[in-house]
C-alpha cells in the first residue's frame, strides 16, 4: 500500500468513525448544554465545526475512551451510548486535525 492510499484509506476510516461518534457527543452533551450544542448540531449538518465545538469533540472522545485495555478487574469507568476505543480517539483527532482544528 503507498502512502497516498493509505492516507485515502485512514481518511475513509476516519470519517466513518466520526459519523458514529458526532451523534453520540452532540446528544449527550445536549444534556448540559443545549444552546452551544444546537449550534454545533447546525455546523456538523453543514460539514463543519466551529473551533470551539472541535475542542468540545476532541476532550468529549478522549474521556469516553473505553477500551483501554484494562483487565476485568479494572475496567473503565467510562459509560456511554457508545463504545470509544484509543483508535476510534486517535481517528477523531487525525479528522480534526486533517479539517483545520488544533487538538
Amino acid at each position: 500500500m503507498t502512502d497516498s492510499s493509505r492516507a485515502s484509506s485512514d481518511s475513509a476510516t476516519d470519517q466513518q468513525v466520526i459519523d458514529r461518534l458526532v451523534p453520540a457527543w452532540l446528544e449527550e452533551a445536549a444534556q448540559y448544554e443545549a444552546n452551544a450544542v444546537d449550534a454545533a448540531r447546525k455546523g456538523w449538518q453543514k460539514g463543519r465545526l466551529s473551533p470551539e465545538a472541535a475542542r468540545e469533540l476532541a476532550d468529549w472522545v478522549t474521556a469516553r475512551v473505553t477500551d483501554t485495555g484494562f483487565n476485568a478487574d479494572k475496567e473503565s469507568s467510562q459509560q456511554g451510548a457508545v463504545r470509544v476505543s484509543v483508535a476510534d480517539k486517535a481517528a477523531v483527532h487525525r479528522w480534526l486535525t486533517a479539517h483545520g482544528h488544533q487538538v
